[in-house]
């Protein structure tokens, strides 16, 4: 028997501001978003696919120091990354890295409002 499962649960998003982070990520996905259901210190984003997406803004730890996340943790899955990319970047969402395609498959990175890296991955379509 395993001690844990063989599966992730959930990823953690840090933020500064729970209910701009909130708010950006229910926009980034198409998810509905009440302003009046945030409250600190955490905020799970109702995805309906994959794991479980939390932002933590650690209200009640007073010893965390924010540190936006550089490298990517985690990436979202498009079916069209070039439309994908198009989008976001009309939409003013700072692009951190182009796409890089390999075969079919591409990817790109962007920032969220507290500067983490978020990387986008999907099909290329032709």
């Amino acid at each position: 028997m395993s001690i844990l499962k063989q599966a992730v649960h959930g990823v953690f998003i840090h933020t500064e501001n729970l209910k701009r982070s909130a708010a950006w990520y229910s926009w980034l996905l198409d998810l509905p978003y009440n302003e009046s259901e945030v409250e600190s210190p955490v905020y799970n984003i109702p995805v309906h696919e994959g794991v479980h997406l939390t932002i933590d803004d650690h209200t009640f730890d007073p010893e965390h120091v924010f540190e936006p996340v550089q490298t990517p943790v985690f990436n979202f899955f498009t079916e069209d990354v070039k439309h994908s990319y198009d989008q976001l970047q009309a939409n003013g969402v700072t692009i951190t890295r182009d796409i890089e395609q390999h075969g079919d498959f591409g990817w790109f990175n962007i920032e969220d409002p507290d500067r983490n890296t978020v990387m986008i991955c999907g099909t290329i379509q032709k």
